[in-house]
């Protein structure tokens, strides 16, 4: 079971695209897993027969946990021990069968056998004042026992009856927040050449694209803001009635603002339908969150997890402006760029506003 996000502890297994004995090609879809941020679709890590499947379908199955073996030509079930999972995980690294946590098997079987869940006094107050259900909770403690800071941490965002993606969301925004020092830049654009693109388009290249377009090219120019990667892979962030979830366009330098707008239809399509492939969801190096939709004008976002930057960006107003020397009514727009202090300081952020808002102004068309 592959790890999909930086807290996840288990996956569902919703369904098997492949059944035990069928050929499987490398990177064909495999099977289908529900976690707290969607419904995606997993590739298979290899070629070759599917084996040894000891999960079934509505199983919750822990993370790094073998439920099946990829044979390669002349092997069997017997010849073959769990291989580690290439799993895309917020880092990209690969997760492996592990052993069950001594101390946490303790716990579950005291547990299990008191009826209780082991914890120090000072957790069952604060999880009474707090109406913290501890039976839920997974210990740091000795032997597995519930601690404060468990009851803490479990407080903290959204309540325990809140969807998943909901929870996921609280938790991920909490502790980026705690860990990242944000600081903020902020810039309001003139959108006169962003609304003139806009009209060249037509209706199936939107606003959104155009800004992923411009800062995809300002990302190309400087890397720190990129989170020093390579390539540059856009994040959007989507509302959804269960919270917030963040697809990914990978590459988004090399392609034209078209190619763009129909990647982004591609993946709110199934985004909406809850059914994304692991890729859609990870390797983002920059978000983009665009609230000018709901009539916002200006907001602050929060650093999505291990990126250097998130751009905010407000709706398209008119507003009375010093034009060629005159005043002038003409579109503005705010934006607002969350940096990482960690991983860029304020000169290389106000360079890359700089240049993203000139991009904006003369409204990239490649």
């Amino acid at each position: 079971m592959p790890a999909l996000g930086m807290a996840q502890e288990t996956g569902k297994l919703v369904r098997w695209l492949k059944r035990e004995g069928e050929q499987v090609a490398k990177g064909e879809p495999l099977m289908e897993v529900e976690t707290d941020k969607a419904a995606v679709e997993i590739e298979s890590p290899a070629s070759g027969t599917l084996a040894a499947v000891t999960a079934a379908e509505g199983d919750d199955v822990a993370v790094g946990q073998a439920i099946a073996v990829i044979l390669a030509a002349g092997e069997t079930a017997a010849d073959v021990k769990p291989r580690p999972v290439a799993g895309p995980g917020p880092e990209g690294a690969a997760t492996t069968q592990h052993a069950p946590d001594p101390a946490q098997v303790r716990a579950e079987t005291r547990a299990a056998s008191t009826g209780r869940a082991a914890a120090s006094p000072k957790a069952r107050r604060l999880a009474a004042e707090r109406g913290v259900d501890l039976s839920k909770l997974r210990g740091s403690g000795p032997d597995g026992a519930i601690v404060e800071e468990d009851v803490l941490q479990a407080g903290e965002g959204a309540a325990a009856d809140e969807p998943p993606l909901w929870r996921a969301m609280a938790q991920n925004v909490t502790r980026s927040w705690k860990d990242a020092p944000h600081f903020f830049v902020m810039r309001d654009v003139d959108a006169s050449a962003l609304v003139e693109a806009r009209g060249r388009h037509g209706e199936e290249v939107t606003f959104t694209d155009l800004l992923v377009k411009a800062v995809a090219v300002a990302l190309s120019h400087h890397p720190r803001m990129n989170g020093s990667q390579a390539e540059v892979n856009i994040g959007l962030a989507v509302a959804l009635p269960d919270g917030l979830i963040v697809p990914v366009i990978h590459g988004a330098d090399r392609m034209s603002v078209s190619e763009l707008a129909a990647r982004r239809r591609d993946l709110l399509d199934r985004v909406r339908s809850g059914h994304v492939r692991s890729a859609d969801i990870s390797g983002g190096t920059f978000t983009v969150s665009n609230l000018g939709m709901y009539g916002v004008d200006l907001f602050t976002a929060i650093l999505t997890e291990g990126q250097a930057g998130i751009l905010a960006v407000g709706r398209i107003k008119e507003a009375v402006v010093v034009h060629e020397g005159a005043a002038a009514v003409r579109p503005v727009m705010k934006m607002s760029l969350s940096c990482d202090h960690r991983k860029v300081d304020g000169a290389r952020a106000a360079e890359f506003v700089q240049e993203l808002a000139g991009l904006l102004e003369t409204a990239p068309q490649a």
